[in-house]
């Protein structure tokens, strides 16, 4: 019975971690939706909003790495902060700032769409730095993804080219980031939990937006007398971007990254719901039977990904039993040459 509950309350922990991490990307998703489109809140300020992102988020890892000591900081020198970290916070500020922008031009549900392609941009990244082997398979499993995807962006309404442009940027970017993860930080033994990254890569995102910040939205804010900064939506919209990232932390430690990605498909199909639903934009059957057969090859390609983990899983296993067998035969050979020298004596 002990045993039963344990497992119940496991599983009910599972799936409220689960539905925390949906509702605070669905919320951060529509809330940024809000602020930035012209139709809504009326604030087109994509690099600024994502720049009071990146200040609230370091703010308050700092004070959690720092001052309350809850997160371990990471080993790290200022010859790899400089050439590891600085690369990827440069790639994180393009990837977040051109996916804000795009919210400007386009519908929830589409964003939510094209954003299937980002196993392809990983996959196809991860070939070209020579951290993925290339296989017909997957390739042909990526190309039904692309497929997919430009079906439902013939079957979108209101297609805006550089709305699209902007998204098929910030995967780009996001991909390469995950891939330079691997090569400049993974391999060196350094991982960073969702925390330490905000702890470390945030300040540099700051650092690095402030330069097209200062070109293109500095002058529009300075001249713009009416606007005043609303605390109330800005802070909580931050609040709701950083408890995104402790919901990461979370449902990576006590689940996987295979469960996230299960509940972002989950995600995606309520964002289109809800973008059609509520927003009220507009999601044709082309969109569905697109987004559809995007969906089902990303699913088929994570089933793939989950079947090769395991088979190394249980390569790994099975290589450690022969070593374990092998450590014990030799000791087992030993005591029996060593009990024979006594018999002779």
């Amino acid at each position: 019975m002990a045993v039963s509950e344990g497992v119940v309350r496991k599983i009910v922990l599972s799936y409220t971690y689960v539905a925390i991490w949906i509702f605070l990307s669905f919320t951060v998703i529509v809330y940024n939706k809000y602020i930035l489109d012209r139709k809504m809140y009326n604030w087109p300020y994509p690099i600024s909003l994502t720049m009071i992102h990146m200040a609230f988020c370091s703010s308050l890892a700092y004070l959690l790495v720092r001052v309350f000591k809850l997160v371990e900081p990471v080993s790290m020198s200022r010859e790899l902060y400089l050439k590891s970290v600085v690369p990827i916070g440069a790639l994180y500020s393009l990837s977040l700032w051109f996916s804000n922008s795009a919210y400007i031009y386009l519908s929830v549900s589409f964003i939510q769409m094209l954003k299937a392609l980002m196993p392809v941009a990983v996959y196809s990244i991860g070939v070209l730095f020579k951290k993925e082997g290339f296989k017909s398979e997957t390739m042909a499993n990526m190309i039904s993804i692309s497929v997919g995807v430009a079906i439902a962006a013939y079957g979108e309404a209101k297609f805006d080219s550089w709305g699209v442009t902007l998204q098929l940027l910030a995967v780009a970017f996001e991909a390469t980031r995950l891939v330079l993860i691997q090569i400049l930080l993974n391999s060196k033994g350094i991982s960073l939990n969702p925390i330490t990254s905000l702890y470390y890569i945030a300040p540099c995102c700051l650092v690095f937006l402030s330069v097209p910040w200062m070109i293109m939205e500095y002058p529009s804010l300075r001249d713009n007398s009416s606007f005043h900064l609303d605390f109330v939506i800005f802070g909580t919209n931050s609040l709701c971007a950083f408890a995104l990232n402790l919901a990461v932390f979370l449902l990576v430690g006590k689940t996987s990254a295979l469960t996230m990605n299960v509940a972002g498909v989950v995600k995606d199909w309520l964002l289109i719901a809800f973008s059609w639903s509520v927003i009220k934009d507009t999601v044709t059957p082309i969109n569905l039977i697109g987004y559809g057969l995007a969906f089902l090859a990303v699913g088929y390609y994570n089933h793939s990904k989950l079947q090769a983990l395991k088979a190394a899983e249980a390569q790994k296993k099975a290589q450690q039993a022969d070593e374990e067998a092998g450590r014990l035969l030799q000791e087992r050979d030993g005591e029996a040459t060593g009990k024979k020298k006594e018999d002779q004596n």
